[in-house]
Parts: structure tokens; sequence; C-alpha cells
């Protein structure tokens, strides 16, 4: 079955029809997602989730695009939530340059800090998020031992030079629709490269669904063509890719 490693169902694109959808997953081979509380109004209805589906776990953490108002102190918030038994990891924290109007980098760095700290007293794994920011998330992993934490950078779409830092920090990286573009060739030889026990699925939903379903809402039904993809690239049958995935999912998440 295909484990869903990164997905927003709380995200407002659900609100309409967001029962009709997760009821659907079973039927279509999903049996595990992982809904991200990255504010924290989200961390509270990741945990309204969690409470409803038995197949579905979460995290909590506080994302860099959201950071503005929200006081350091304000990590109790974060730490709080993650005592929930379903919570599996901290995140998704991490480092974002990609658009002016963000936060500032020094606010970003104090919190990617913070929290790196934080998963390694709770003992989880992080979920990271780096957007065009891929030199700065690398020296904070390195200044903070983040391979003696653990964990995967979601969505991963730099280069194999900077996977293969990752990777050797004992990483997992995250791979979703990106992967199906006609323009992903960066992504694919990462893909190549990348071991196969390294890699894990995931949507971003309601985001980056992949071809030829891109632009429209995004959910995890979508996955298959992801693992069609990946079992093309790495020359292994789409069964192969679905029980790999699921393996590594479950260790990335210490529910083994």
């Amino acid at each position: 079955m295909i484990f869903d490693t990164h997905a927003h169902y709380d995200e407002a694109a659900f609100d309409g029809d967001r029962g009709q959808v997760l009821a659907a997953l079973s039927d279509c081979g999903i049996d595990h997602v992982v809904n991200i509380g990255c504010t924290s109004e989200w961390i509270r209805t990741t945990i309204a989730l969690i409470d409803q589906y038995d197949w579905m776990y979460g995290t909590a953490g506080m994302h860099p695009e959201y950071l503005e108002g929200w006081p350091a102190e304000n990590l109790h918030v974060v730490r709080e939530a993650l005592a929930h038994p379903k919570m599996v990891a901290l995140g998704e924290i991490g480092l974002d340059y990609h658009e002016e109007g963000l936060p500032e980098k020094e606010r970003q760095f104090a919190w990617f800090e913070e929290q790196l700290e934080l998963a390694r007293d709770l003992s989880l794994p992080v979920v990271i998020h780096s957007r065009d920011a891929a030199k700065d998330t690398l020296d904070i992993m390195r200044a903070h031992k983040a391979q003696e934490i653990g964990g995967v950078v979601h969505c991963f779409s730099y280069p194999k030079e900077i996977a293969r830092d990752i990777l050797n920090m004992g990483f997992f990286l995250g791979i979703g629709g990106v992967l199906t573009f006609k323009n992903a060739r960066k992504l694919v030889e990462v893909v190549e490269y990348a071991p196969m026990d390294r890699l894990v699925l995931e949507t971003d939903c309601p985001f980056l669904a992949p071809e030829p379903h891109r632009r429209e809402r995004n959910d995890s039904r979508f996955l298959p063509l992801v693992v069609k993809k990946l079992a093309e690239i790495k020359g292994i049958s789409e069964e192969e890719v679905i029980r790999v995935t699921e393996e590594n999912a479950k260790r990335l998440y210490r529910m083994e």
C-alpha cells in the first residue's frame, strides 16, 4: 500500500469535500497519510484529523513562511502538540528565500535552530522545508548535527550535489508530483542517483499535482502516477516502488 508522507488535508482547498476525498483513499491503495501541522492553527486542525482517522498521523512545527508575529517563546505550542501519541515528527521547519516579503533570514535561522534542538530533545525526526536556501540549510543542519536527529527534506528540488550531502547525513528525500513534470530533469537525475531505500513518496497536497493533472488540486489518489514514473526511472516494478517506499516511510517516522 502507498504511504503519503506529506499532506495538507486541512487546507481550505478541501473544505468542500474533505470527508469524501479521505474516505476514498483506501480504495486507491493509500493506507497511511501524514498531515503536516506547520502553523498554530494547522497544528490544531491536524490533531483533529489524526483523532478522526486511524490511518492518519501528524507533525507539528513552524513553517518558515509563517513566522511573523509568532514569538519564539511560543515554541511550547509545538512541544505540547508533539506529546500527542500520533505525532510522528517535528515539521515542517527550515528556510525559504523564494520570494520577497518572507520573514527575514535571521528570524528563519533562529526558528530552524530552535526546532532542530527541540526535535533532538524529543527524539523525533524532522521534516525540512528548504526553498532557494540550500547552502544555509546545509550549514545549519551540519552545525546542529542533524545526522543525529534524522528526518526528510520534503519536496526535494535541489541538484544531485546537494542530494549527496543530504543523503550523507542519513536523511530521506521526499519525492512527489514534480518528478512527472516535463522540466524535472534535475530531479530525475537525483532520483537516478539516490538509493531506493532513501526515497519516500509525498503529495504536498493540495499542491503540486503530477502530470497530467498539473495545476489541478492534488490529493493522495494521484500518487500512483508518481509511483509509475519512479519505477520507470529506477527500472523496477511499481509494486517494488510501493513496497520499498512504504518501508522507508515507516523507518523515517519510526513506526516500525
